[in-house]
């Protein structure tokens, strides 16, 4: 899942930033609007943490430009106030959902995750590909019932290809989803943790590499 934060108190930002990429999610942070505005441009995020407050261009602003331009991405707002009529402006404006500060982290988590789900093509609770399963939800993952120990790069990368069965994502697509925008595009991060991922994943191999196309699983 691809997440960009907008948080103009940077100790705040980069505490939710680091939090959702232990979390196993691609996150890219800016501190105010205009970054924002620019990132969007370029960038399709599957689910925006917008504050509402927020100096240069109004956190109200950038929510209505997202709603307005028909962009997938879906819009958590945070404010400092939480008054139902802010809410309610909010929601009006074109939000998805609003969350009023301070908020526990775990409910952070748990409203990114469900926006996220409705930024993307419905996929089933679970995901498999012969013997491995995969649980989103739970953050777990199994091949012929032993749990697979897997870091949060290589558990999003393996989500991203049992979302997609048979069919063929590229490096690129893959950087973009996994990834965040601090990765250098012709870095070998894809194929490293592919090749580390295969090795967990052991025998027999299911993530096939198709030349000059990317990886796609295959059936164990």
């Amino acid at each position: 899942m691809r997440v960009l934060v907008v948080e103009d108190f940077e100790v705040l930002a980069r505490s939710i930033s680091n939090g959702l990429r232990q979390e196993g999610m691609a996150v890219d942070v800016v501190l105010d609007g205009t970054a924002a505005l620019e990132h969007l441009a370029v960038t399709r995020y599957d689910v925006v943490v917008l504050d509402r407050d927020l100096p240069d261009v109004h956190g109200d602003e950038i929510c209505r430009r997202i709603a307005d331009g028909r962009c997938a991405s879906r819009v958590l707002m945070l404010t400092a106030s939480g008054t139902v009529e802010d809410r309610v402006v909010g929601l009006g404006l074109g939000a998805d959902d609003y969350l009023p500060k301070p908020f526990a982290f775990a409910e952070l988590v748990a409203r990114v995750r469900a926006l996220g789900r409705r930024a993307a093509p419905p996929v089933p609770p679970t995901l498999a590909c012969g013997d491995i399963v995969l649980d989103p939800a739970r953050r777990v993952a199994f091949r012929g019932g032993r749990r697979l120990e897997l870091s949060p790069k290589e558990f999003a990368l393996l989500e991203c290809l049992l979302a997609a069965p048979g069919l063929v994502i590229s490096a690129e697509d893959l950087l973009e989803r996994v990834w965040d925008a601090a990765t250098d595009p012709f870095s070998s991060a894809v194929k490293h943790t592919v090749h580390r991922l295969r090795a967990k994943l052991g025998t027999p191999p299911v993530i096939e590499t198709v030349r000059e196309g990317g990886y796609r699983m295959g059936s164990s």
